[in-house]
């Protein structure tokens, strides 16, 4: 029985340097294309640590009003646009977000001019289709082809005939394979424009294009007369929905309109960063020396679990591509506290259990059993809030609700079973004496 606790304590031991050893150096396998994967290096930091803009767009109809409740497909659609948009300016670190039922938040770390990045971004989106005389193939940086409109020639349609794009899966090509595929719909106008192009086009492909940007070409294999047509290809759900998106958002049935920005200086954002580093760190410190000194063996096992904590919170956040932010990092402390706090919970409990004559190993169970309740409702209620935080918040309300969530459920994990089993591995292993667990 000692050998099986000796065992148990040694890959704790192995478990928290092993982490630990990740979340600071990361996993690197060049094959892999692994560069420092995992990392606390390598977690992408919000515009308060790196500096950048941030612009917050509001949908506004034709008439100039303010809508307010469009519907979730248009907001997709709209959040794709301005995804695609980043993408095409080379901002490939920016973050859209939906906030509420009617904005959408656009982040760049990295630029200074908000005016350059509404001008490039904000815009309604133009989508047209056109044939291959309507289309010029143009050389992209780093090798490749692009076909990009040539706005010389007029549009065959535009998004204003599109009454909505759609995705679906099934077997499209007769092939006896179901893939997904995106479905078009027209309008009474569409559906005759639709049928001269695709009448003029047969086995020519017919370019869909938004701000004058290809984003699809598929082939015309027929005339179609009905206002309703199938894109075909190997499309994962993914693009598929991507492609669906983007068609929507050069039909949508609203503008956005710029209604708040915001440049963030990257000098004052890598001094809060370092501020808050460094008292995370005092403030664990002090944390782990208060364990050891009012529990004692308790307070070993506690900082010993709360090592394998911080490693999992950190692999974590890089693991799920989390962005980090001031308020995150707040999150993050408080998390910690609440873990201690689980830990405080249990080891006073033991206390109890040991001053009513207890045996240890009896205190240990009771203290744990009795301590779950609290631990557990406390704990629930938080992770409510922050559920609430994160879908109600902006921003960096949402990063502070994320990582406080990753923390609260860690914090029970750990609390409640790393810190029992090394407590219990101790025990087994010959740590008997119940003045180390806070008996008299």
């Amino acid at each position: 029985m000692k050998r099986k606790n000796v065992i148990i304590l040694i890959v704790l031991l192995v478990v928290a340097l092993g982490m630990s050893a990740i979340s600071y150096f990361g996993i690197d396998v060049p094959e892999m294309g692994w560069n420092k994967t995992l990392s606390a290096q390598n977690i992408k930091h919000g515009l308060d640590l790196d500096g950048g803009i941030y612009v917050v767009y509001q949908a506004k109809g034709q008439d100039g009003n303010v809508i307010n409740n469009p519907s979730g497909e248009d907001m997709n659609a709209a959040s794709q646009m301005l995804r695609n948009r980043l993408d095409m300016n080379g901002w490939t670190d920016g973050e859209v977000s939906i906030e509420g039922g009617n904005r959408l938040r656009v982040e760049i770390p990295g630029i200074s001019n908000a005016e350059e990045a509404i001008e490039g971004i904000g815009q309604a989106g133009i989508l047209e289709f056109a044939d291959e005389n309507g289309m010029q193939i143009m050389p992209i940086e780093g090798g490749g082809q692009i076909a990009v409109r040539n706005t010389e020639v007029p549009a065959l349609l535009t998004g204003s005939n599109v009454s909505n794009a759609s995705v679906g899966f099934g077997d499209q090509s007769n092939t006896g394979k179901n893939e997904y595929y995106i479905n078009l719909e027209f309008d009474s106008e569409g559906t005759e424009l639709f049928k001269n192009a695709t009448s003029a086009n047969i086995g020519k492909p017919l370019y869909i294009c938004l701000d004058s940007m290809s984003i699809s070409g598929p082939r015309v294999n027929s005339a179609i007369t009905n206002g309703k047509a199938v894109i075909t290809g190997t499309f994962t759900k993914d693009e598929a929905t991507r492609i669906a998106n983007l068609i929507n958002s050069g039909s949508l049935p609203f503008s956005l309109e710029a209604i708040e920005h915001q440049s963030i200086g990257a000098t004052l954002g890598a001094e809060a960063l370092n501020t808050s580093l460094f008292a995370g760190v005092i403030g664990v410190a002090l944390v782990f020396i208060f364990m050891i000194i009012f529990y004692r063996v308790s307070g070993v096992a506690a900082d010993w679990a709360l090592v394998i904590y911080l490693s999992a919170e950190l692999i974590i956040l890089n693991g799920l591509n989390i962005t980090l932010t001031l308020p995150g990092i707040a999150g993050i402390i408080l998390s910690v506290g609440m873990a201690v706090d689980a830990n405080v919970i249990i080891f006073e409990r033991i206390k109890e259990e040991l001053a009513a004559g207890r045996t240890l190993r009896l205190a240990l169970e009771n203290g744990f059993s009795r301590a779950f309740p609290a631990i557990f409702d406390s704990n629930i209620t938080t992770l409510i809030a922050c559920v609430v935080l994160f879908w109600l918040g902006t921003g960096p309300i949402r990063g502070f609700a994320q990582t406080l969530a990753i923390g609260i459920v860690l914090s029970m994990f750990t609390a409640l079973v790393i810190t029992r089993y090394i407590i219990k591995g101790l025990v087994g292993a010959g740590v008997k004496n119940p003045k180390f667990f806070g008996g008299k």
